[in-house]
């Protein structure tokens, strides 16, 4: 790194205000959408009467759009070179499905509005980690994935306390949820229109950020879907890609982990709202400190870390079923997990990407992980009912267990090779363009 690009970085803020100002929308929509995931599952199971595999099959549609839908939202992101547009469209969308929970009360209906809001969340995610990514510079950009994370799961603690607070004084405690969550989410959409900077500036902080002064914004040539897919040639993202689907096949929904708990330890119902608050309050304090701590150890051990927690909080559920902390473990491991891996990953795959192609970068892993969390739901829930819990928690076990030693194989260097990733042309199959920038920083 040159002194002059080095002195622009030095210039670039560690949490930018896009960061901020992002992070501030998350929170709020998060308190929304949150609201309505605290209920959704004693919900459909109790108040639908839904079995387990039928709860495992929504579950999984519910993630399963968001993940198909990722695709589109990251290539539109980058063809139209506007991710705020994008990612207001997807929360407007997000916001729009609330109300209409009030008017729906079966499963037909029911799915149909929670793919639909899927829908929106699938077209928001990659265009606002691009956001993110591009206005940070790589040595800062765990550290500010881990604030953005941090400031979404304030949402994630509010929402079910909200939540839990609506149905002790509701009479009609779900419709009242569901009315509260739509007005919350409204609000998340104006401070995107109004707070968020738009194109230009996002192209100012993305050259500011490549060491290009002020004068550039990078490859301007169109962005087409050949160009997506041609990322997988990138034998680092690949690696990425492949292992967050071998271990998304392996991840329980989250959902199935309050259920689990609540089974094993008789929660009333009233409280059943508050279990998510444990994940996310562990989460809330972990995000930025194990986001720096990714940046300086790198990305890999952190994130594999988080994997081994999973997989101690699978197995305390197995065998210390009557453990009076069972709870507070099971949470804390649970939210050490999401804060090992959630922002994590997206600033590994930001490493690799370049900045015209980042949000199609960031949509082809999240729609693997989340593909295969979609069948993970779906065999879980399948496996509960043929088998029970206790079996499929097992197998689950095992095959994280599995997934995560591969992983540890597949992402770990080459020996005698740098971290760095090779993002010459060569590397990506593209032809360089004259002005073109690029990182030139590997995931670790």
């Amino acid at each position: 790194m040159g002194t002059g690009e080095a002195a622009v970085r030095g210039r670039i803020p560690a949490v930018s205000s896009v960061v901020l100002a992002l992070g501030a929308v998350s929170l709020i929509t998060d308190v929304s959408s949150e609201m309505v995931t605290a209920v959704l599952p004693l919900y459909l199971v109790a108040g639908l009467g839904l079995s387990p595999l039928g709860f495992g099959t929504l579950d999984g549609v519910y993630n399963g759009v968001s993940a198909l839908v990722q695709l589109t939202g990251g290539h539109l992101a980058d063809r139209v070179r506007n991710h705020k547009l994008i990612a207001g469209i997807g929360y407007g969308l997000s916001a729009l499905c609330k109300p209409l929970l009030l008017l729906v009360h079966s499963l037909g209906p029911l799915g149909a509005v929670l793919a639909l809001e899927r829908t929106g969340k699938g077209l928001r995610t990659s265009p606002r980690d691009a956001l993110i990514s591009l206005s940070t510079a790589p040595e800062h950009r765990g550290r500010a994935f881990g604030v953005h994370r941090a400031m979404d799961t304030t949402g994630a603690v509010l929402g079910p306390v909200a939540a839990f607070l609506i149905l002790r004084v509701a009479e009609d405690g779900y419709d009242a949820v569901f009315g509260v969550s739509a007005c919350v989410a409204v609000l998340g959409v104006l401070v995107l229109v109004l707070f968020v900077p738009g194109k230009a500036r996002v192209e100012r902080d993305a050259a500011a950020v490549a060491g290009a002064g002020g004068g550039g914004d990078g490859d301007r040539r169109p962005v087409d879907l050949r160009q997506a897919v041609a990322l997988l040639r990138l034998p680092r993202l690949r690696a990425l890609a492949v292992c967050a689907v071998l271990l998304g096949l392996t991840t329980v929904s989250d959902a199935f982990i309050y259920l689990l708990l609540q089974r094993r330890i008789g929660i009333d119902e009233q409280w059943f709202p508050l279990l998510p608050l444990g994940t996310a309050a562990v989460f809330l304090l972990l995000a930025v400190p194990v986001g720096v701590l990714a940046d300086r150890i790198g990305r890999r051990g952190v994130f594999l870390a988080g994997h081994g927690g999973l997989l101690a909080g699978y197995a305390l559920l197995l065998w210390a079923p009557h453990m009076p902390a069972l709870p507070y473990l099971v949470l804390a491991l649970h939210g050490t997990f999401y804060a090992c891996t959630d922002g994590v990953l997206p600033a590994a795959v930001a490493d690799v990407v370049p900045d015209h192609l980042r949000a199609s970068g960031l949509a082809l892993v999240g729609t693997g992980q989340a593909l295969a969390r979609f069948c993970c739901s779906l065999a879980f829930g399948a496996a509960w009912t043929v088998w029970g819990d206790g079996r499929a928690l097992l197998y689950s076990a095992i095959g994280l267990l599995l997934c995560a030693g591969v992983a540890g194989v597949v992402l770990r260097p080459a020996p005698g090779m740098p971290p760095p990733v090779d993002m010459t042309p060569e590397a990506t199959g593209e032809p360089e363009a004259p002005g073109t920038t690029r990182t030139d920083r590997g995931s670790r």
